[in-house]
């Protein structure tokens, strides 16, 4: 389990396709840290890591991975936000973070608020994925509170901190962002449909 409190960014080294999967190779400042086959959320995609080499480490994406996310975009040199999962006596400082992206959504519009930023994200409300004002969300991967809800959008607002320390920073109009809903909100909207 996750919270959504970005750790760091973490930088494509390398990409390499094998069958329908890919492996993607990156770095981190705790990449000495991590360990064989621990989960690692990129951009909110739980990962497990396979393989280990001095400051640069190995995780795999599926095809089904990399059909729901936006993993399949990345280029080397990009970054993706990182997190360990929440260790047992941590605080939970965000909300309840899967690590399982349940669709992307499009970056439609970014406004400089002198002082945050405010991102609206479109997505596909026919999957039945819902928000509420001031309900959480997750953008790759990060804890973040909805500021506006619509049918098939949402806005947030970014803190400085936020910013200069996530991809929110490298993030420009119609760029993918993966979307994971509140898993409450989730359930609820599943009874109700009954």
């Amino acid at each position: 389990m996750f919270t959504g409190i970005i750790e760091g960014l973490s930088k494509v080294e390398a990409i390499k396709k094998e069958n329908t999967n890919v492996h993607f190779t990156f770095s981190c400042s705790f990449t000495h840290e991590l360990k064989i086959d621990q989960s690692v959320a990129h951009n909110g995609v739980c990962l497990t890591v396979i393989q280990l080499n001095e400051n640069q480490y190995t995780v795999t994406a599926i095809d089904e991975t990399l059909q729901k996310t936006n993993l399949g975009n990345l280029k080397i040199g990009d970054y993706v936000n990182l997190e360990r999962c929440m260790p047992a006596n941590g605080r939970f400082d965000g909300h309840i973070v899967q690590g399982h992206v349940d669709q992307t959504g499009i970056v439609s519009s970014m406004t400089d608020n002198q002082g945050s930023w405010t991102y609206t994200i479109k997505y596909n409300h026919q999957f039945g994925n819902v928000t509420v004002e001031k309900g959480s969300i997750t953008i790759n991967g990060t804890s973040l509170t909805v500021v506006d809800s619509k049918e098939d959008s949402f806005s947030v607002c970014i803190i400085p901190y936020t910013f200069e320390n996530t991809v929110f920073k490298h993030l420009k109009v119609n760029d993918v962002v993966n979307l994971e809903f509140d898993i409450v909100g989730k359930y609820v909207a599943r009874l109700l449909n009954k």
